[in-house]
């Protein structure tokens, strides 16, 4: 995705609801100057791209957003990733880049995937007051 691209969809994200050319358009002329149909081409982009998808409303559509920023995240990492020849070496260089912070929100985010662990169970094991 372009910065252009980026910065459509970062308000279509953000505002989380169908939005209109005419609605990014001036949000973007707050940051800079943009014509009506450079938002309009690139929110056309951003449909064929699949990105976004479009609803008639008159003569205008109505934007909104496919699938979520962290979705979108995670498939350029995947792509990146699977492009890699060494796929090890490259987490482990990406591991390395990150800040602690960034490697606790993995931790969390394994956890959460592979769900509640469950002990094992060996002779002479507790049980809680189930019987577990």
């Amino acid at each position: 995705m372009g910065e252009l691209e980026d910065a459509v969809m970062t308000r279509v994200w953000k505002w989380n609801r169908p939005v209109t050319v005419r609605e990014v358009l001036e949000d973007l002329q707050q940051e800079r100057s943009i014509a009506y149909t450079t938002v309009m081409t690139v929110l056309d982009n951003l449909h064929q791209k699949g990105w976004v998808r479009r609803e008639a409303e008159g003569r205008a559509y109505r934007y909104e957003a496919v699938s979520t920023r962290a979705a979108y995240a995670a498939a350029l990492m995947n792509d990146a990733w699977s492009q890699s020849d060494n796929p090890t070496a490259a987490l482990i260089a990406f591991f390395g880049m990150m800040s602690e912070e960034q490697r606790q929100a993995l931790m969390d985010a394994i956890r959460i995937v592979q769900g509640p662990e469950t002990p094992a169970r060996g002779p002479g094991s507790v049980t809680d007051a189930d019987g577990r």
